[in-house]
């Protein structure tokens, strides 16, 4: 086999998504939240590592394109959403300078500077003739050139990959002014704001009332090994994975079941990275099928995974359950220990005689006519 066929499969098999029960929920949860809630609102999509946050922002992504492209053909500036990664701090602190800048890359606004004054956006080209944002533009000037720009391209939503490097800050007070901004900016441009991240993010979930009361939240979780129908699920995406390996015979993974599921924490993102690397190591052999020898080479090791899987452990715990977390509300109230739900009683009816109807409403006019004559 060539090197070119190898790239080849190796990248059909890198397109291949399963639409698992988790990853479907979430899309569908996250499509509503989009759709139907107040411009402005934060939306925080939050699981762990490898469970496949970026699949589905590339789900959602298709989705939004699909449902603007009516739209977009009669306003062809208009974009169906803004997508764009927050990059880790290199000093400890997130830079918002840098996002402002690659969020306008995204929005690829033209001639931004001819719709600007140009004292509050520095712009220059390059040998090319391509616009590009000085790097001596401030904070907000940069801010101001990216609402302008959100204002005019319309996109239904501005999603935010790997958010949690927004909480690198170096104390709670800086963190306090980080909500802020994220508030701020979906307020000011009335625009639902998608943050998909780690546990981390949650950091941010309760800092305030007032971001609770505007945000919603989307669990994305992990398969768990205490639960037969997420097993069975699990073991229904190894099996689709089996089948659409690009080999020449097909290898039984199922028997491993428990040993992909250690190693993936349970994560279907994991699961698929891993597979993608032990391919490469087959193909790259000149082998025909996939073997646990691969398999072994390319796993994450235990100790990855054990922080992998307390880390998500800690994220689970915080995300309590409603039951969990209302005695603690009702003790905040004031309204003591009792948390039994209110019984719902039915009216008593009074008894009617033999051959007495109920109250209705009789039909009058040509609604009684329509009656008589059905």
């Amino acid at each position: 086999m060539t090197s070119e066929e190898v790239a080849v499969r190796i990248k059909e098999f890198r397109l291949l998504t399963v639409a698992h029960p988790m990853l479907s929920t979430a899309k569908d949860l996250l499509v509503a939240a989009i759709n139907e809630a107040p411009p402005g609102t934060i939306v925080m999509v939050v699981g762990p590592t490898g469970v496949g946050k970026t699949t589905l922002r590339l789900k959602i992504q298709q989705v939004l394109s699909e449902q603007a492209e009516p739209s977009m053909k009669a306003d062809p500036s208009r974009l169906p959403y803004v997508a764009v990664e927050a990059a880790a701090p290199d000093n400890g602190n997130f830079n918002w300078r840098d996002q402002y800048r690659r969020t306008l890359v995204e929005l690829s606004e033209p001639m931004l500077d001819c719709k600007l004054k140009p004292k509050w956006i520095h712009f220059a080209r390059d040998s090319r003739g391509h616009q590009f944002v000085r790097p001596d533009a401030s904070a907000a000037q940069l801010r101001q050139a990216l609402e302008s720009a959100v204002e005019h391209r319309r996109p239904a939503a501005i999603l935010i990959d790997e958010a949690q490097h927004l909480t690198r800050m170096a104390s709670g007070r800086r963190l306090a002014d980080q909500l802020e901004v994220i508030k701020s900016l979906a307020n000011c441009t009335r625009t639902v704001h998608i943050l998909l991240g780690t546990y981390d993010l949650l950091a941010f979930r309760d800092l305030n009332g007032q971001l609770s009361r505007r945000s919603l939240d989307i669990h994305f979780r992990r398969y768990s090994a205490e639960s037969e129908e997420d097993v069975r699920v699990f073991k229904n995406a190894v099996l689709t994975f089996q089948r659409h390996l690009p080999l020449e015979n097909q290898p039984d993974l199922l028997p491993l079941w428990e040993w992909l599921y250690e190693r993936s924490v349970g994560c279907i993102g994991i699961l698929k990275e891993w597979l993608d690397r032990a391919l490469i190591a087959a193909l790259g052999e000149g082998g025909k099928t996939l073997t646990a020898r691969h398999l072994e080479t390319t796993a994450l090791s235990a100790g990855r995974c054990e922080k992998i899987a307390v880390e998500a452990q800690e994220g689970e715990r915080q995300l309590l359950s409603a039951d969990q977390v209302r005695p603690r509300l009702r003790e905040l109230l004031g309204l003591g220990g009792n948390s039994a739900e209110p019984a719902v009683h039915k009216k008593s009816q009074p008894r009617r005689h033999v051959g007495q109807r109920n109250p209705e409403r009789d039909p009058i006019g040509q609604l009684a006519g329509l009656s008589r004559t059905a």
